[in-house]
């Protein structure tokens, strides 16, 4: 089984929830049909429109895709059903793993909100450091000075679209409480200004260990899972 991830990209101004029911109408299906499964989608929508979301290509990621395939070769239909509903699509093959699980209710709003970072190594780390940095030590970092509750990393082992974006090193998926949209505090899990202050900086430490900063794109979504 191969994990593939879509960027799907369209105006600013696209209504993220027309998107998001277009793409759970239209191309899931489509995915369904061509043996993908554990399909999940992530969107751009009201739900999440308070957000601040980092954008720096254009036309921005308004939503994101992804799915499993026994073979990556079979994705045409499902790719081309995507296309059709936006500007642009960038799609990646990617190792995924899950350092902290959550519940993903099938065919539902998962509760909370997903932020979902487009990330790139530092260029003096060799892959090998950045992923002992990423996977052991930031792991725990991030657990402890965040209110996440669900963490999953997409290494992007090689794009499959022509003109995919290739600054990127992998996509970073964090489900946090709704709250942590708008309020640092809940984003942050801190009780008070001082704690809120001492996870920021060790979390922005850890992150200067192995990521360049300089491409990163973060998007907020609301995630439905269809299993």
């Amino acid at each position: 089984m191969q994990k593939l991830m879509y960027l799907v990209r369209d105006a600013a101004t696209t209504d993220g929830d027309a998107l998001r029911q277009a793409i759970l109408a239209k191309a899931v299906p489509a995915i369904r049909a061509c043996g993908g499964r554990e399909i999940a989608v992530f969107a751009a929508d009201r739900d999440v429109a308070a957000g601040k979301p980092v954008r720096q290509i254009s036309p921005p990621i308004r939503a994101f895709v992804s799915f499993w395939l026994e073979d990556a070769a079979d994705r045409g239909p499902a790719e081309a059903a995507l296309r059709a509903l936006a500007q642009g699509l960038d799609g990646y093959l990617v190792v995924e793993s899950r350092p902290v699980v959550h519940a993903m209710p099938k065919g539902e709003r998962t509760p909370g909100m997903k932020q979902i970072s487009c990330v790139t190594k530092r260029a003096d780390l060799s892959q090998e450091e950045f992923i002992r940095i990423w996977h052991e030590d930031h792991r725990k970092v991030a657990i402890e000075t965040q209110s996440t509750f669900g963490y999953v990393r997409n290494e992007i082992f090689r794009a499959l679209t022509p003109g995919a974006p290739t600054q990127w090193t992998a996509i970073v998926e964090e489900s946090f409480p709704i709250g942590a949209l708008t309020d640092p505090h809940v984003f942050y899990d801190a009780k008070n200004e001082a704690e809120f202050k001492t996870n920021f900086k060790r979390m922005m430490d850890s992150c200067g260990r192995f990521l360049d900063h300089g491409p990163i794109e973060v998007t907020f979504v609301s995630e439905y899972y269809a299993g």
